[in-house]
């Protein structure tokens, strides 16, 4: 009888064969899901923060820097205060990241992430005082205020119990930044643009190319692996943005790696849709070995109670070996067979990722094996 996990494997495998062969074997994508522009990317921010207006759930006076932010806070606001006098337990110092999308203009209202630093127990209804977003160049790009939304909760008793649920040190601003600083792009050298593949590969570069010239004939030409040059067709010298938007909707066949993703802490195992199986010949055995230690005391035969009892400790150790099996797997093309071989093997999740990489091993199994 086989296994739910692998019961359950067969299954999805079965309703992807289906899948597959209801549908065309060679799926094309859009061009704008392989590649990128070269000019236009996203750019990290971070910035140092405070979050005030916390229950008490902020950093203690064990935090020297969040006291120190305080103070410096104040001393730009105009107010000398006693660092003795502060009490932190509202405030809690925090790292406020963002993502700067390309052709971000002055006034875009972007998403940023706010993350404690210190001891604090929950960010949940602290505001982010005025925060520098800074770029990897050190200049200034965005500026971060604003209200947190926190996902989990964090609930304390009088008792000492508490309920946590969720993270609560982390919370996000949705559009909490504005964007002071824009990103010069330049999308055009010399007459051409540069497409980055997301997946590079001498295939998929080929079929990029050939693709686009199918388009705009003898536009495209491969850099490397990686890039694809597109030469501007005449009449778009000046329409950069219409040009990128018709390459955008061109369609390729790209290039599906065959590769088994195994998750060893979770026994998760994902397989690629162009995973096949040569036949092979599998052999798989347990060896099951227990060790049981059972204390027994000892009573002392000497006269007169001149003996004492004492614990000895017994150990006992049991081995037993499964029945070692034989079973051939033949041919898989596709990863419905694929599943439905490897499912009468009848082992678990565990067994089976061992299995996948003997088989990688031993050539049978054409596919990449990622162990995570």
């Amino acid at each position: 009888m086989l296994r739910k996990p692998l019961a359950l494997l067969g299954i999805v495998g079965l309703a992807l064969g289906a899948i597959l062969s209801w549908s065309s074997s060679a799926r094309a994508d859009r061009l704008r899901e392989l590649v990128e522009v070269a000019g236009a990317r996203d750019n990290q921010l971070v910035g140092f923060g405070i979050v005030t207006g916390l229950a008490g759930t902020g950093d203690d006076v064990s935090v020297p820097f969040t006291q120190q932010a305080v103070l410096s806070m104040l001393r730009r606001l105009g107010v000398q205060a006693d660092p003795t006098q502060l009490r932190m337990r509202n405030v809690a110092a925090v790292t406020v990241t963002a993502t700067l999308v390309p052709f971000a203009k002055q006034g875009t209202k972007i998403d940023v992430t706010v993350a404690s630093l210190g001891n604090a127990r929950s960010l949940s209804g602290g505001v982010l005082v005025q925060t520098l977003l800074k770029g990897g160049d050190q200049r200034v790009y965005a500026v971060a205020q604003g209200s947190l939304l926190v996902g989990g909760f964090d609930a304390h008793g009088l008792s000492g119990s508490s309920l946590r649920s969720g993270a609560t040190t982390t919370g996000r601003i949705p559009a909490g930044a504005l964007v002071e600083r824009e990103v010069p792009t330049s999308l055009v050298t010399d007459g051409s643009l540069h497409l980055e593949l997301r997946t590079p590969g001498f295939t998929v570069a080929s079929r990029v190319v050939e693709a686009i010239n199918k388009k705009f004939a003898g536009a495209a030409s491969a850099v490397d692996g990686g890039a694809v040059a597109v030469h501007l067709p005449a009449g778009y010298e000046t329409r950069v943005v219409d040009f990128v938007a018709a390459l955008e909707d061109v369609e390729v066949v790209p290039l599906r790696p065959a590769r088994v993703v195994i998750n060893e802490r979770t026994g998760t195992i994902v397989a690629g849709g162009d995973v096949r199986l040569s036949p092979v010949a599998v052999v798989h055995g347990s060896l099951r070995i227990v060790v049981k230690e059972t204390p027994t005391a000892s009573q002392p035969t000497a006269p007169f109670g001149q003996g004492t009892t004492v614990v000895t400790p017994r150990t006992d150790i049991e081995t037993s070996e499964g029945q070692r099996s034989i079973a051939y797997v033949p041919a898989a093309p596709t990863l419905a067979d694929v599943a439905s071989a490897l499912g009468t093997l009848g082992l678990s999740p565990r067994e089976m990722a061992s299995v996948l990489q003997a088989l990688r091993g031993a050539g049978a199994l054409e596919a990449e094996v990622v162990v995570e």
